[in-house]
């Protein structure tokens, strides 16, 4: 198993644990299963068939790391990747050197010969963009190709589709370029909403007229309409991750992360008195708390914290759930573990933030926002262990 260049990322296999040297300094442990996302992956290219099943790893793989994701999924058998940037294309290239890679944030004409070096594919979704795009492969003789992204209704990136209409002419010439024409969904979670049904169906409309050219729709929850939203290639992220897709039922996905954060201090509180900034939080029986080594700097939101009369988020705390105590500050997080029988915790075990039941969906309610922001707000000062072959 290779060490990654992380300086404090790890790996370890099924039958191999982590060096205790490793972790006998680190506020937190953040282990990523690597064969959890390939199974999700799977999962989905077995529903999406005979669509391609692309993947999604922007953002660091949505925090869960972009090279050690990419390289497992090019083992599963995933030959096409969607980034945000151009930064982020190259450290995929470096993982996937055969795959086709697709820039999202689109082609600037000062980025061409970055985009030539690594053979990597914008997302173009302005026609003064495929102007540039254009240029630069005339003056530089590169024969690369891009996607052309069309609006169908979530007004934020892509062409109209009366733009689009003015490529047809060049899209039946051939030669054009073109290696993929795709759209966004921006109610998918939503299984009745009625923007699917109008989003399909005008991206069917002009996906007809590019003839011959592959054709993407479906990111997570998209794939879970159905298969007339499938067409050629599907484009999962966080589902791949462990984010449920599926919102209005129970989710299909493996779980993929665990992070485990270290008790720093146990006390005791009388009955009566407060805990943490603001006093939020009152003992309402003599109680025990445990103060734990992870804060909103770790991307452990404030807005989980417990409050009196609101019950937060929750720990698992040498086996038991145990709701948090009082406001999450910058570094710390009181835990009331008073329901935890006497000797079961103690100063230097791990408690568990996310995992053994506690999944990213849920935590993400508490925090007031969705599993997307979690992981791509998971801390940099964890100790990062990939499980699994990467």
């Amino acid at each position: 198993m290779t060490i990654l260049s992380d300086p404090k990322t790890v790996s370890e296999s099924s039958a191999r644990a982590p060096d205790a040297r490793t972790l006998e300094a680190t506020p937190g442990v953040l282990t990523i299963d690597l064969d959890a996302i390939a199974a999700n992956w799977k999962t989905l290219e077995s529903r999406a068939i005979p669509a391609e099943c692309a993947a999604v790893v922007k953002a660091d793989a949505y925090g869960c790391g972009l090279p050690q994701v990419t390289h497992r999924l090019v083992a599963a058998g995933c030959k096409t990747f969607f980034v945000a940037t151009l930064d982020e294309a190259k450290a995929a290239r470096a993982a996937a050197p055969k795959a086709a890679i697709y820039v999202l944030d689109g082609f600037f004409s000062n980025c061409g010969d970055a985009f030539a070096k690594i053979d990597a594919r914008p997302v173009i979704g302005d026609l003064g963009e495929l102007a540039e795009w254009d240029v630069f492969r005339r003056t530089s003789g590169w024969i690369g190709s891009a996607a052309i992204q069309i609006d169908t209704g979530m007004h934020r990136l892509g062409l109209t589709p009366e733009d689009a209409q003015a490529l047809i002419p060049r899209i039946r010439k051939g030669d054009h370029g073109i290696s993929l024409v795709m759209s966004h969904l921006a109610s998918a979670e939503q299984l009745g909403h009625p923007a699917n049904a109008r989003q399909v169906a005008a991206f069917r409309e002009i996906a007809s007229e590019f003839s011959g050219v592959p054709a993407s729709l479906a990111n997570s929850s998209g794939i879970f309409l159905g298969s007339h939203f499938h067409f050629d290639v599907v484009r999962p992220g966080a589902a791949l991750y462990g984010v449920n897709p599926t919102p209005e039922a129970d989710s299909p996905m493996q779980a993929v992360i665990n992070l485990k954060v270290r008790v720093e201090q146990i006390r005791n509180v009388p009955k009566g008195e407060t805990a943490g900034y603001g006093g939020i939080w009152t003992a309402r029986r003599d109680s025990r708390l445990a103060i734990v080594t992870a804060g909103y700097a770790d991307g452990y939101f404030r807005a989980a914290s417990g409050v009196d009369g609101t019950r937060g988020a929750e720990a698992m705390v040498a086996g038991h759930r145990c709701p948090l105590a009082g406001r999450i500050s910058m570094d710390l997080m009181t835990i009331d573990i008073t329901d935890v029988p006497h000797g079961a915790v103690r100063r230097g075990h791990f408690v568990t933030l996310i995992g053994d039941g506690i999944g990213v969906d849920e935590l993400a309610h508490h925090f007031g926002t969705i599993g997307y922001e979690v992981l791509t707000s998971l801390g940099r000062r964890y100790v990062r262990i990939y499980k699994g072959e990467a």
